[in-house]
């Protein structure tokens, strides 16, 4: 039996999140549908235990308090991943990455290191900016257009390579090339010399993090990229689905 109220809350922080993390009070209330009065209520409680802020243009934002829940759901999260992440090593033979998108910075949250003697590491815990990562693309390309090109203003897109797309209207032609076959690469965007593919975890029909697979370019290259994006998606969706069970059921 769910609670009214509580589901209410946990839609105006959903719908602070899909608006970058803040929002006036009439974007909450066509994101969710409820009445101003009731939207105002809850922020005030939301504000008073530091969930919400509220913003000198009176505009809402998420607030501090998420922070030590998210930090604790994150690592728990990590967790629960590695799995499905020995599952995509054991598919491609290479390393298996899961990252989260955290304000304007992808961060690694969990790893499973390829057998293979050389192989590839991204340090769990570390932010790189989503433009020149596979993981970053799907996250972005899983939101709508303008909050991508808001996430891009604010980095500015520098450079990490010869091969880092920097081009606005470039990145987001890729972006929508992500959407329609459902993975993402990263070839020697980031790195020299390292490739990457990328796929999306769905929470319903929301993006919540990437999975990826990472090692050295000849030998991403050489593999089926089509039929490892499908086994890794479907590996994805498995983890998905034990992160929001209640989804899966409906």
């Amino acid at each position: 039996m769910s609670v009214q109220s509580v589901e209410r809350a946990l839609d105006v922080l959903e719908a602070l999140a899909e608006h970058g993390g803040e929002a006036g009070l009439s974007e909450i209330a066509a994101r969710t549908g409820l009445p101003y009065g009731t939207i105002h209520r809850l922020l005030q409680t939301l504000l008073a235990r530091g969930y919400v802020r509220q913003e000198s243009d009176r505009r809402y934002a998420l607030g501090g308090g998420l922070v030590r829940l998210g930090g604790i759901a994150e690592s728990m999260v990590g967790v629960w991943a590695q799995p499905y992440l020995t599952k995509m090593v054991e598919l491609s033979g290479e390393t298996a990455n899961l990252a989260v998108l955290e304000g304007d910075f992808i961060v690694y949250v969990a790893q499973v290191p390829s057998p293979r003697r050389l192989r590839m590491f991204a340090e769990v815990g570390r932010r790189v900016l989503p433009h020149s990562t596979a993981v970053g693309k799907v996250l972005l390309a899983g939101r709508a257009a303008a909050n991508a090109v808001a996430v891009f203003e604010r980095t500015g897109m520098p450079r990490r390579t010869p091969n880092t797309i920097i081009d606005l209207t470039a990145m987001l032609a890729e972006l929508d090339l992500v959407k329609t076959r459902g993975y993402a690469m990263d070839l020697g965007e980031e790195e020299l010399g390292v490739h990457c593919l990328a796929v999306p975890v769905w929470d319903g029909d929301r993006v919540v993090a990437a999975m990826s697979v990472s090692g050295p370019a000849e030998r991403i290259a050489a593999l089926d990229r089509d039929d490892l994006a499908e086994g890794m998606r479907k590996i994805a969706l498995d983890f998905g689905n034990e992160l929001n069970p209640v989804a899966d059921a409906s």
